[in-house]
């Protein structure tokens, strides 16, 4: 996949952007983006437009099912040489309030960051393995015979759905269903 291609093979100017976008136009922004560099033959030197997204856990009405998050709101990565035309292609992007960075100098993101972000996407996607929980979270056992008793989590098998956690010094092992985060 190109985007996780490894940097040291990457042409020297090429770098990946991070560009800042209004509230809740990451997606018209990309699709935008992708219309312009297709029609504007500019795939030499605009590569690749990713708004981060992460598969989360939500439980509603009982029921868990997995919603799509933004990783970064507001923003948006775009893999890229800059010079003139690109810049004002993105730059002149409706829905596009500027690059971080200065107006004129745009700062790509350090090697280092762009792997560490690029490595977890999968299709685009920020893979979640904590099911929407973290290590010390503090949750509410809904259900079973611990219910409205206050726990932290411990442990998080993603796999199997199940979390570990302490309950007055106690270690339980229960289903993701059966807790909610506070």
């Amino acid at each position: 996949m190109d985007q996780k291609q490894a940097v040291s093979e990457r042409h020297p100017d090429r770098a990946w952007y991070v560009v800042h976008t209004y509230s809740g136009y990451e997606k018209k922004v990309k699709a935008t983006l992708d219309s312009k560099i297709a029609a504007q033959g500019l795939e030499d030197v605009i590569f690749d437009v990713v708004v981060p997204m992460r598969a989360e856990s939500e439980f509603k009405d009982g029921k868990r099912r997995l919603v799509q998050k933004k990783v970064f709101p507001g923003y948006v990565l775009v893999d890229m040489i800059v010079n003139n035309n690109s810049w004002f292609v993105v730059r002149n992007t409706q829905g596009v309030t500027g690059f971080v960075g200065s107006e004129k100098d745009p700062i790509p993101l350090s090697d280092e960051e762009a792997q560490r972000i690029l490595t977890e996407l999968v299709d685009g996607r920020a893979t979640d393995n904590t099911l929407g929980f973290r290590i010390n979270d503090n949750v509410r056992i809904i259900d079973g015979i611990f219910e409205n008793r206050l726990a932290v989590v411990k442990g998080i098998d993603a796999e199997k759905q199940r979390l570990k956690v302490l309950v007055e010094d106690m270690p339980v092992d229960l289903d993701v269903s059966q807790v909610e985060k506070i």
